[in-house]
């Protein structure tokens, strides 16, 4: 690589910087920050909403599961008695 492209690199990229760090100071910039953040924190609850609700029908299912192998066990020892 040539130290021109290098530069050029770099003044593209510091420029690219700069820009983004006025953006961002901008009132258009700490809006898009703020509906980040509200989209971030609506997709944690959302996320942790159905986590919730996966453990409560893992609980189930499992219950649901001993209470089958209990009621086989009770089958098994009336049969033979």
């Amino acid at each position: 690589m040539s130290s021109t492209k290098f530069l050029a690199g770099v003044i593209v990229g510091a420029a690219a910087g700069v820009a983004l760090a006025m953006f961002m100071n901008s009132d258009k910039g700490q809006e898009l920050i703020s509906d980040i953040k509200s989209a971030a924190g609506k997709a944690g609850d959302n996320l942790k909403n159905k986590f919730n609700d996966l453990k409560d029908q893992v609980a189930d299912t499992v219950q649901k599961g001993k209470q089958y192998a209990q009621d086989i066990s009770d089958d098994a020892q009336n049969y033979t008695a």
